[in-house]
């Protein structure tokens, strides 16, 4: 299938703030996640590595003088009070006081329940590209602690680049990686990423690795034989795609990605890819498309 984003990933001229901006809100992939522990409160304590990709959404911006925030279409289930770019203006807006608002437009790509940071990645683009031009001025590392209250994978996309994570997610070490191509596959369900993490059966004592060893260490993603046992048409997907390439699910589900050789092996296995999945090809971007608009 076409790639949506692949045209949206230079920077946008953002030199009028009067007219429509269109953002992207790329996707990530865990190339990697383990449990490692659990805090006092109940928040595990994660590593992973972020891998950012040039598919995502796109939001349309459009700044207002009377401090109202409006999100102007319907998103399928999602009520515009709950919607993560809405939280994300207005938690903005309460934090430096600023008196504009915006009309907001989310055209919506990425598969909801995914893993790929679908609704993270949005709220992400809405606070880098508001406080841009509302002229809020926070700093990349304030808009990230900002970001964080929103959710734990929000950090990571203000951050801008494929990164190595700890803590919750928030405690990020920029990786470097070679440019790469993947298949990603959406199962058509959604996984609930709280059921995942509740599990009785979910390992949460994965010995920690460090920075520099995980590519060559045996690294999985703790958190798919539990999705696979509660979500069996993601272990189908798991298995169909490991047949081209290694496959493993990203996030808690329920997409699963594989790294291949080449664009053209990317479309052979998309256009091969059974009717009831979605597939897409995806590269990856070293830095967030709005990446220079933070300092």
């Amino acid at each position: 299938m076409d790639n949506p984003a692949l045209n949206l990933l230079q920077t946008p001229d953002c030199s009028d703030p009067t007219r429509l901006l269109a953002c992207p809100a790329p996707a990530k992939l865990n190339l990697f996640l383990h449990v490692v522990g659990r805090r006092a409160d109940g928040y595990h304590l994660l590593q992973t590595a972020f891998r950012l990709l040039d598919w995502g959404d796109t939001i349309d911006f459009a700044v207002r003088a009377d401090g109202k925030i409006r999100r102007l279409n319907e998103v399928p289930g999602v009520p515009e009070a709950d919607d993560l770019v809405v939280r994300a203006a207005r938690l903005l807006q309460a934090h430096t006081g600023c008196t504009l608002g915006a009309d907001i437009t989310v055209h919506k790509v990425l598969p909801m329940g995914g893993g790929i940071g679908g609704g993270s990645s949005d709220a992400a683009t809405a606070l880098i590209a508001l406080n841009r031009l509302w002229g809020t001025g926070l700093s990349r590392t304030r808009l990230q602690a900002l970001g964080l209250q929103l959710g734990a994978d929000v950090p990571v996309f203000v951050f801008g680049r494929d990164a190595f994570a700890e803590g919750v997610g928030e405690a990020l070490q920029p990786l470097e990686l070679p440019p790469a191509w993947y298949v990603v596959i959406s199962p058509g369900v959604q996984v609930p990423t709280a059921e995942i993490f509740s599990a009785g059966d979910l390992t949460r004592n994965t010995p920690p690795i460090i920075m520099p060893d995980f590519a060559a260490s045996t690294t999985r993603n703790d958190l798919q034989p539990v999705a696979c046992s509660r979500y069996p048409e993601v272990l189908r997907v798991i298995e169909w795609l490991d047949v081209h390439a290694p496959a493993r699910m990203t996030g808690s589900g329920a997409c699963v990605f594989a790294e291949v050789s080449s664009e053209e092996e990317a479309d052979r296995i998309t256009k091969g890819c059974p009717p009831r999945w979605k597939a897409w090809k995806a590269r990856s971007i070293a830095r967030h498309p709005l990446y220079e608009w933070l300092q």
